[in-house]
């Protein structure tokens, strides 16, 4: 990993492993207890892999969120999008990575909660690049032109609205965050 800022820039592809399913903590919804009616992960993925637009939240510096629309495609369970690199989200991702992305479909919600790093790694973007420009045919993912962001998602959630109760939270990677001494919190 490479270093921009105070964060590494990721060089390598990631791994897709399926994350693991549970109910979501949702205080006052009545929610079911167990995991009969959850929604499978791969109904969560084709939502991400379809959407043609999504919404990025960052944070800026004084705290105050900032949301913008973007493309971007969905591949080995990261989120890639590209953007300008002097762009408000370019400049909340470097000053801090967390963010949230989310398809655009609310009656058929995917939200991620991760972290943003740069990828600048030329095999990377030589793979990812047809897939951008298949979905998004003219444009094409150009470095040259921007940073190109991977989102490596911590939880995910998934919200269905003909079957509300069978919200279901995604979590990624549990294994890593256990070894990095990172309590296993309940999520919204």
């Amino acid at each position: 990993m490479a270093l921009l800022g105070r964060h590494a820039v990721r060089r390598t592809p990631a791994i897709a492993k399926p994350p693991r399913a549970a109910r979501p903590h949702m205080a006052g919804y009545g929610m079911p207890r167990g995991i009969k009616g959850l929604l499978p992960w791969t109904w969560a993925e084709q939502r991400l892999r379809r959407s043609h637009n999504y919404w990025v939240m960052t944070v800026r510096p004084d705290a105050t969120p900032h949301a913008m629309p973007v493309w971007g495609i969905w591949v080995d369970n990261r989120f890639y999008f590209s953007t300008g690199a002097k762009s408000r989200k370019a400049r909340n991702l470097q000053a801090n990575p967390a963010c949230v992305v989310c398809t655009e479909r609310t009656a058929e919600a995917v939200i991620v909660e991760g972290h943003a790093a740069i990828v600048s790694d030329a095999s990377v973007v030589q793979r990812l690049a047809p897939l951008y420009h298949r979905k998004y045919k003219p444009w094409k993912l150009d470095p040259e032109m921007g940073p190109i962001f991977e989102v490596r998602p911590r939880v995910a959630f998934a919200m269905y609205e003909k079957r509300f109760k069978d919200a279901t939270r995604y979590r990624f990677d549990a294994g890593a965050a256990k070894r990095r001494g990172r309590k296993d919190r309940k999520e919204q």
